[in-house]
């Protein structure tokens, strides 16, 4: 997105519903801005940057960025000196995703620059067109940027090809990294023993539904004449979820008004990262609890993708593909997620955090007081790939999926130590202890990466109900914290094998395959290639390592 639209949609954003709740004065320059929050004590400061905006006032603006970004310099200010890198610039690329991402680190970023003297440019990137840029980027080792929000997926690419600066110990201890949640710490970030990222999300797939679908008296009637005897509540089993999108098919919304809807599956593919969501309907399915890998042989690199677990995800979406809501085949994971399920259409989806933080606190989310959430739903039964069979023991897989975004310096600001310092301080106040606690209470893109983010209290004072966050941070943490969580694997060409799965999802849902399997077997076969390509042996060695193999 150019620089000249997002100026645009800053200044269309002091139109918003919030400046009729708020004076003028309250979205003033940064330079207005009382100092007396500087001076505050750090717990303090912490319950000052959660009042910008305010739970329920709406969704942030420019402004509001641009003020959480000064409160929170003090960390540069204790490293840098006033205008020490006056000269400098550089490039960043990240996202421009639901007009957050890059948005947000512009207005984080601009009290940086004042105080600095730094100046950043910046390359724009939706979704979709991410992986391709990145992969040019790896491919003809043309490194345009200094500085990369990236995901852990990518790392065996970009690390392992020696084109990231290793962090500065001094980095290391403004960010604080001993206060990651654990499946976030090394080996996650690292290279070869070194250390290149800083984070700034804890990724996984959580389940969010809607209370009121479950709450209605209505349904709980049709549902008991209807229905399989079970109890009407929030499904916790893919079986369960199925059975519930079924029965909601003619059915009416009981917020709305308008159709009810079960089960949102994305059916357009966003880049590679839509593949995701056909994770998430076969973790619970194919990852065994007795067994790291799910997705290839870790001896062989011999895909899983067409096993009888991923076929019975595939053939779950097929089979409830006409109770979706019309044209579903073109929606996206952001269709699904921003204009569908926040804006009241759809009662169940898997989605990143970006739904809980985005519920109570955006202008387009019309279901903030009826959400609920958990970790995404297990299975009546597992398959055992070691012995090709289906084991009726109960399963929950939660799908970490993409490990989190991170901040990442790369290896052209080496030669300049000035350049350096400055792209490492850009990229500790984006990773900062207290500025992650704002991006995971408000619309970010982010979710809750550091312990130090679980304290109740802090959300509770901030305008959040105990049950609401009980619930989102919750799913959360029963997600990171689970023992048989499915773990992405960082090797190169991951987003090769995901894009390709994409395009074959994509035939598959069309109907240019006769059966799930044979779209799995396409997506098998295309994954074999690029193995191949890229180096069988090599990848054994790799994949292996990333499960702690």
């Amino acid at each position: 997105m150019k620089v000249d639209l997002y100026n645009r949609i800053c200044a269309a954003q002091k139109m918003s519903r919030r400046q009729v709740l708020k004076s003028g004065a309250a979205l003033g320059a940064v330079a207005a801005m009382p100092k007396m929050s500087m001076a505050a004590s750090h717990g303090n400061l912490r319950a000052e940057i959660l009042k910008i905006p305010g739970v329920g006032a709406g969704s942030p603006t420019d402004a509001d960025w641009q003020k959480v970004g000064e409160m929170v310099l003090g960390a540069t200010k204790a490293n840098v000196s006033e205008g020490e890198f006056a000269g400098v610039e550089l490039t960043f690329m990240g996202l421009n995703n639901q007009n957050l991402h890059n948005f947000l680190f512009r207005g984080f970023l601009k009290p940086w620059e004042a105080y600095t003297g730094a100046k950043i440019n910046w390359i724009d990137l939706a979704q979709a067109d991410y992986n391709a840029r990145l992969q040019q980027s790896i491919a003809t080792g043309t490194v345009d940027f200094d500085i990369i929000e990236m995901g852990a997926p990518f790392e065996g690419d970009v690390l392992g090809k020696g084109l990231a600066s290793e962090m500065p110990a001094w980095v290391r201890e403004q960010i604080d990294m001993n206060d990651y949640v654990g499946y976030l710490q090394a080996p996650v970030g690292t290279w070869g023993g070194k250390t290149y990222r800083v984070s700034i999300d804890g990724d996984c797939h959580t389940f969010s539904y809607r209370k009121d679908y479950y709450d209605d008296a209505s349904m709980a009637e049709a549902w008991a004449a209807e229905g399989d005897g079970s109890a009407w509540e929030a499904p916790k089993t893919w079986q369960m979820v199925q059975k519930h999108t079924k029965f909601l098919k003619g059915k009416t919304d009981p917020l709305t008004g308008l159709d009810a809807y079960g089960y949102l599956d994305p059916l357009k593919g966003w880049g590679g990262f839509g593949f995701y969501f056909l994770e998430s309907r076969a973790t619970a399915y194919a990852k065994h609890p007795g067994d790291p890998a799910w997705l290839f042989d870790p001896d062989t690199m011999k895909p899983r993708v067409n096993n009888p677990a991923f076929v019975r995800a595939i053939q779950d979406v097929l089979d409830v593909m006409a109770d979706q809501p019309a044209d579903q085949i073109n929606a996206d994971p952001g269709t699904t997620g921003f204009q569908e399920f926040l804006a009241g259409t759809g009662s169940m989806l898997s989605w990143w955090g970006d739904i809980g933080s985005s519920a109570r606190t955006s202008d387009t989310s019309v279901v903030g007081d009826v959400v609920g959430f958990s970790m995404l739903p297990g299975s009546d039964d597992v398959y055992n790939n070691a012995t090709g069979q289906w084991e009726n023991t109960p399963n929950e897989a939660p799908n970490m999926a993409y490990i989190g975004w991170g901040v990442y310096v790369m290896a052209t600001v080496d030669g300049d130590a000035k350049k350096h310092k400055a792209a490492w301080s850009a990229a500790a106040h984006l990773g900062g202890k207290d500025i992650a606690l704002w991006m995971s209470a408000y619309p970010s893109g982010f979710q809750p990466y550091r312990n130090s983010q679980f304290n109740y209290d802090e959300w509770e004072a901030a305008g959040y109900d105990r049950a609401f966050i009980q619930d989102y941070l919750g799913s959360n943490l029963d997600s990171y914290n689970h023992p048989n969580a499915a773990i992405e694997p960082r090797i190169p060409g991951i987003f090769q094998y995901y894009s390709v799965a994409e395009d074959e999802l994509a035939k598959t849902y069309a109907g240019q395959y006769a059966s799930a399997q044979e779209g799995a077997d396409a997506i098998a076969a295309a994954w074999d290639k690029i193995t191949d390509q890229i180096g069988r042996e090599s990848q054994i060695k790799l994949y292996k390592a990333s499960l702690g193999m």
